[in-house]
């Protein structure tokens, strides 16, 4: 997903989109991984001085609630990623730097022979590590 679809899910669903939440839709399509609203905030301070946490986790969760941004919980916070809406995978998530690798293996065929006559409407499937430059320092 990039900017674009984004703004375009938002005017679908009668959002307006600001210049904050286009700023905020820049970032994570440039990110490489997970961020922070922590990061998020470091951002858009360059431009929008004294931008509040409450701001940013509305947005935040606006963004995850229409399917913009995918959630994830590392070291006990919640990160966020732009949405990966091309084809159905999982992920690599290094734990120091957040940057995540696709893995296109799915244990669904496997989980779903253990759970016969049960209706599965949804998963997710993660796994947690360092990346290899995270891994050399």
């Amino acid at each position: 997903m990039n900017t674009s679809d984004a703004i375009e899910i938002l005017k679908n669903k009668g959002y307006k989109t600001t210049g904050k939440r286009k700023d905020i839709l820049s970032f994570f399509e440039k990110a490489d991984g997970y961020r922070t609203a922590k990061d998020l905030i470091q951002f858009l301070e360059e431009t929008y001085e004294g931008i509040s946490f409450d701001t940013i986790y509305r947005n935040l969760h606006l963004y995850n609630e229409v399917g913009i941004l995918e959630a994830t919980e590392l070291n006990g916070e919640k990160h966020f990623r732009m949405n990966c809406t091309s084809h159905h995978h999982h992920h690599f998530i290094c734990k120091d730097c957040g940057k995540t690798k696709e893995i296109e293996v799915c244990p669904m065929d496997e989980v779903q022979k253990s759970l016969v006559n049960y209706e599965i409407e949804d998963h997710k499937f993660e796994i947690y590590g360092l990346c290899p430059a995270c891994q050399s320092i």
